[in-house]
């Protein structure tokens, strides 16, 4: 199990977030919800988790700058360090009741994802990475302690695979549905569940296959990113480029599997 300072630091700042996100999943009716554009939702429970995850972070580790989701990116001195942080990803699935949410902070230096946390607050699972350190989960009970590791499986028809479908009025649909037509005959499920930071999880963990999706941030994935490589997934953008940010997209998978969902998913893009 990971217990460094700096994921000390990490894990706090994501349970003293959850807490507040755990109230206000209680009491939907009453938050204040606006538009920031087609199916995409901000509500005064994502701004708040925000604040208090900067605060936290800004306080351990005073140097380092910040990108995320709501703020955008706050420069700081030390250059080299940089938070990527959601606070609530699957903001879509909290405000309709649906326990699937989480916290997604990684961070970055030098360029690269060197540390990565996932945390639903409602099932207080939390997932912790660090590069070479390998990935694990971490739960309430004794039980739910353990090293994430991604799946064996090796034949395509008995995978499950995990996507994110476009929003209404953004993104390219043509092509999702094309890469589904392509994927569903030849796999045992797909799945959609509305947070990619939580996707990224199950494919570390072993609950998914493989998982693709179009049209992503930074603060979505940057986490995931990592908890995937280190369970010992492989990782890129959809077209196998390891650019994965200015690509804007991400494909996860066991090794087995990569390359066979992966060519699927390119015949699909022509």
């Amino acid at each position: 199990m990971i217990r460094s300072p700096l994921m000390n630091v990490m894990t706090a700042a994501a349970i003293k977030a959850g807490k507040a996100l755990k109230r206000d999943f209680a009491e939907i009716p009453s938050l204040q919800v606006s538009k920031k554009g087609p199916g995409d939702f901000v509500s005064e429970a994502d701004k708040r988790a925000e604040n208090i995850l900067y605060q936290e972070l800004s306080r351990a580790r005073p140097g380092y700058g910040f990108l995320m989701e709501e703020r955008g990116v706050v420069e700081g001195p030390d250059k080299s360090h940089r938070f990527i942080i959601d606070p609530l990803d699957g903001t879509t699935n909290f405000l309709r009741g649906l326990p699937q949410f989480a916290i997604s902070i990684g961070l970055e230096r030098e360029n690269e994802i060197v540390a990565g946390l996932v945390y639903n607050p409602v099932t207080e699972e939390m997932f912790v990475a660090e590069k070479g350190a390998g990935a694990f989960a971490m739960g309430p009970t004794s039980r739910d302690n353990y090293r994430l590791r991604v799946s064996q499986t090796r034949e395509l028809s008995e995978s499950v695979i995990g996507c994110g479908i476009p929003h209404a009025l953004r993104g390219d649909h043509g092509l999702f549905l094309r890469e589904l037509a392509g994927i569903m005959p030849r796999v045992a499920g797909v799945r959609r569940m509305g947070s990619a930071a939580l996707d990224l999880v199950f494919v570390a963990c072993g609950r998914f296959d493989a998982f693709w999706e179009h049209n992503l941030s930074p603060w979505d994935i940057a986490a995931g990113i990592l908890l995937v490589r280190e369970a010992g997934g492989l990782v890129s953008a959809v077209d196998g480029s390891p650019d994965i940010f200015a690509k804007r997209s991400v494909f996860a998978a066991n090794a087995t599997l990569a390359e066979p969902v992966r060519e699927l998913l390119a015949v699909a893009r022509g």
